[in-house]
């Protein structure tokens, strides 16, 4: 297993850790979880960086990664449904879209095509990601709310522009053909 892969596999490592800060009744918890949040983030970005850099991409890499960031961004928004951070249906939506494109994946694999993470798919995980970030931080001021709720709303939109994109894109997937 290559760095890029093994990078991948420390980010899923990671989430239970963040789960259990998280859930710690104690200010500390949250901070130890915004850091390890942030790590785990930054790891994606060196994973990629990384693979592409040194031609250490793999098929392995190509399906493990985008799901090591859909299992560590999906896990921290359920939280904030618990919180009342994020309203249900927006969660909804946003794991919907995580699982029409795993099944969607699937069937690529099946007819011997890996899609990769497209740009839009990628600028929708930052968004997510920072909009994440500023959920654990929670800052109590009006602006940083607001602000957070420019990136629920611009992640809600970034998912589905990206669905729709690999559908359009990758609709041969759907017909069985190469």
């Amino acid at each position: 297993m290559n760095l890029p892969n093994k990078l991948t596999m420390f980010r899923i490592f990671l989430i239970p850790v963040f789960i259990i800060f998280m859930k710690l009744p104690i200010e500390a918890g949250n901070i130890i979880a915004l850091i390890i949040f942030i790590a785990a983030s930054l790891t994606d970005t060196a994973d990629g960086y990384i693979a592409r850099k040194y031609n250490l991409v793999t098929d392995f890499g190509k399906f493990m990664d985008p799901l090591a960031d859909k299992l560590l961004v999906c896990s921290a928004m359920i939280l904030f449904v618990e919180t009342g951070q994020l309203a249900s249906w927006i969660v909804i939506i946003i794991i919907s879209r995580e699982f029409i494109i795993s099944g969607f994946r699937l069937i690529a694999v099946d007819n011997g095509i890996v899609i990769a993470a497209s740009m839009w798919g990628k600028v929708k995980t930052v968004c997510q990601m920072v909009m994440i970030i500023t959920l654990i931080w929670n800052l109590p001021f009006y602006w940083f709310f607001v602000l957070q709720q420019i990136l629920i709303y611009a992640s809600l939109i970034l998912t589905v522009v990206s669905l729709v994109d690999y559908l359009v894109k990758n609709k041969q997937v759907l017909s069985g053909k190469k």
